[in-house]
């Protein structure tokens, strides 16, 4: 059992849609969970309650933010053979750096993965083959397109026997 911290985007129906359809086709973890952005990557044998008070404190004064993604990209995967196919923001980039250091700044620094570069994104496809993955990031990017959302709630997670089941929303400060 592990627990992550993820933030899923405030964006239209068409856009989710959009995104899902593409997902159903492209990506493994389709069934498993919604586009998401993970901020907290998974933690494994810690008690949820200390989780849970960690990420509330770390996460207290954060105020929520907008964003915008307008490409996809290519990202070998660190512990494994696959590569992904993210979509990236543009807008927004360093709310979600920042967010995701704040999180990590406590009693989580020892799990955060130093070897690794935080990028901020949401996941769309995956495959051993990276001209497979290429394929996809040609699809997407040979057209302008925009997608613009809100982050607003971080959402605990508990990622047991290959399931996500959220644990606490944890909504952030609006802004003023």
């Amino acid at each position: 059992m592990s627990f992550l911290v993820i933030a899923y985007p405030e964006i239209s129906q068409s856009d989710f849609q959009r995104i899902q359809k593409f997902r159903q086709h492209h990506d493994l973890s389709f069934r498993l969970v919604n586009p998401h952005f993970t901020l907290v990557f998974p933690v494994p044998d810690w008690e949820e309650k200390t989780f849970t008070t960690e990420i509330i404190k770390r996460s207290k004064n954060f105020h929520s933010f907008e964003f915008c993604l307008r490409s996809a990209t290519l990202n070998k995967d660190a512990f494994s053979d696959y590569y992904h196919v993210f979509l990236v923001p543009d807008e927004g980039y360093s709310h979600f750096v920042k967010l995701h250091d704040k999180l990590y700044n406590g009693t989580l620094f020892p799990h955060r993965k130093l070897q690794i570069d935080f990028i901020p994104h949401i996941a769309i496809g995956n495959s051993r083959d990276p001209k497979k993955c290429l394929d996809m990031i040609t699809h997407w990017n040979r057209r302008p397109f925009s997608i613009a959302g809100r982050i607003s709630v971080l959402d605990i997670i508990k990622y047991e026997n290959n399931m996500v089941e959220t644990r606490k929303r944890i909504p952030l400060k609006m802004q003023q």
